[in-house]
């Protein structure tokens, strides 16, 4: 009896808690990645077919953009229901997500008008998460493998340009070593 108090507590205290991710106050604060860490990790917590529904109040609707699509990114699919649309005071923001691809059994709620009325005023989304495999690139192609030849002298100019010693790169940079008995 106790546990559902403390977890309404705790989403009573962290109700902004998205908003705060979107902040970004100083230049190298990316608010793009602390959605998508927080989207990937709230993602591998769930289920498939969990649902989570999380209530913010964006300040305008690029927020909503990139906080929708930081959702899909992570796998996530579902939607956005505006309570009391055409109120500037009492808007409010959910969004309800689903973790994996929608069944088609769920059905959204709808939002709330001024009169108590359901509306209609729901956005829907699906996971834009590829199923098979992703292979990760850079600029020019694949992947560099980890502890080639390139790669150590790519870490080397990398701690040079940074103002650390290291040592010069010869024939036996990146060359495995003999057996040793």
């Amino acid at each position: 009896n106790a546990l559902p108090n403390v977890v309404y507590l705790f989403l009573q205290k962290s109700i902004s808690a998205i908003q705060w991710l979107c902040q970004s106050d100083k230049s190298h604060h990316v608010p793009k990645k602390r959605l998508k860490a927080f989207f990937t990790s709230l993602y591998r917590c769930l289920t498939k077919g969990a649902r989570a529904v999380m209530q913010f109040y964006p300040e305008h609707a690029q927020q909503v953009t990139m906080i929708t699509n930081a959702a899909q990114a992570a796998g996530f699919s579902g939607g956005l229901v505006v309570d009391y649309p055409n109120s500037t005071k009492a808007k409010k923001y959910f969004l309800c997500l689903v973790a994996g691809e929608p069944n088609t059994r769920v059905q959204l709620p709808k939002g709330m008008n001024e009169e108590g009325k359901e509306v209609g005023d729901t956005i829907l989304f699906t996971s834009s998460k590829s199923t098979g495999r992703r292979r990760r690139r850079n600029g020019k192609g694949m992947r560099m493998p980890v502890k080639s030849r390139q790669w150590i002298q790519k870490k080397k100019e990398s701690a040079r340009l940074a103002g650390r010693k290291t040592k010069h790169n010869s024939k036996y940079t990146g060359r495995s070593r003999g057996p040793k008995f």
